[in-house]
């Protein structure tokens, strides 16, 4: 499936009309589909596949070298978790994955919460600050892409910018390991939405990321290299009492000749303060759309979400 492609240097480039043609272009991939392809992105190539390079190294050390890293208590928010921990919301079955969790440094003195610090990676030295130089520019990009999405809702353009600073925001390294024996599902990553605001996701070493249509029917999604692709979270959707359309997505197994190969996945979960409210936009209810959900925090609706996908008990 091609999905819609938007250019983010037209919202950056201080020509209105391309800017505005960006916003409804955005906004309307948004509604009907839930996923974007973004060309010019910012993030650099080469931070790209430096990114790809360390984290590979990285899932390649023996497990209980990466069980170092493994700090239950910080229920999977930092650090690294093992095979068979999480699951989607609504299944038991384990997703076939082991994935790193690197998060928010505050800036400016910042106090409105604690969040543990990031779990250094002494056997891959350019880990830590490459997934910083990482997070910072995935940051600016979702920061930009939130602004085009408060305009389309007839919000300040700025209005997420306070909630995106200093955010509770995790990037993600993922690996699915090869497959050695018959599995008892054809799904690596079992069907789900995601927690957050917007994910950005960079790449991926294979294919495998399908997204459920309205039209109920599973279709591939592909990007070119250069692109990330965008997708709505189920905070934003709250947020917009299901204007904007949280996607059920999930990974696929590969063809069996390709199941010696391993696949991985870097996605940027772009989370807000813990205190921004999730209440729905009044501009957003109307007799035809009533309000579809009680109020709640980020904080209290991340920490409610992740007892249901196992990671917090």
């Amino acid at each position: 499936m091609a999905i819609p492609t938007v250019d983010l240097a037209d919202f950056l480039s201080g020509d209105p009309a391309r800017k505005a043609d960006f916003v409804q272009k955005l906004g309307k991939a948004y509604e009907e589909v839930g996923f974007v392809a973004v060309k010019n992105h910012g993030i650099p190539d080469e931070l790209i596949a430096h990114l790809y390079q360390y984290v590979q190294e990285f899932f390649s050390l023996p497990l209980e070298q990466k069980k170092r890293y493994e700090i239950p208590e910080l229920a999977g928010q930092r650090g690294y978790t093992s095979f068979g921990k999480e699951h989607a919301k609504g299944s038991d079955a384990p997703d076939l994955k082991e994935f790193f969790q690197y998060g928010q440094v505050p800036r400016d003195g910042f106090k409105e919460e604690e969040y543990p610090p990031n779990v250094q990676v002494e056997q891959v030295k350019p880990f830590n600050p490459t997934f910083e130089s990482a997070y910072r520019a995935f940051e600016q990009s979702g920061k930009a892409l939130l602004q085009a999405i408060a305009l389309y809702l007839n919000l300040d353009e700025h209005y997420f910018d306070e909630f995106v600073h200093n955010g509770n925001s995790i990037l993600r390294a993922i690996h699915y390991p090869p497959i050695t024996q018959e599995p008892k599902s054809a799904i690596r990553a079992e069907q789900h939405e995601d927690i957050n605001l917007i994910t950005l996701l960079v790449g991926a070493s294979a294919d495998g990321l399908e997204i459920l249509t309205k039209q109920d029917e599973w279709v591939p999604v592909t990007s070119l290299p250069e692109q990330i692709v965008v997708n709505v979270g189920d905070m934003l959707q709250r947020l917009t009492n299901n204007k904007l359309r949280s996607t059920t997505h999930r990974v696929v197994n590969p063809k069996r000749e390709l199941w010696h190969t391993s696949r991985f996945s870097i996605p940027f979960f772009l989370h807000p303060k813990s205190s921004m409210s999730l209440r729905c936009l009044e501009s957003c209810i109307d007799d035809a759309h009533p309000k579809a959900y009680e109020d709640a925090t980020a904080g209290e609706y991340l920490d409610e979400r992740l007892r249901e996908i196992g990671l917090k008990k």
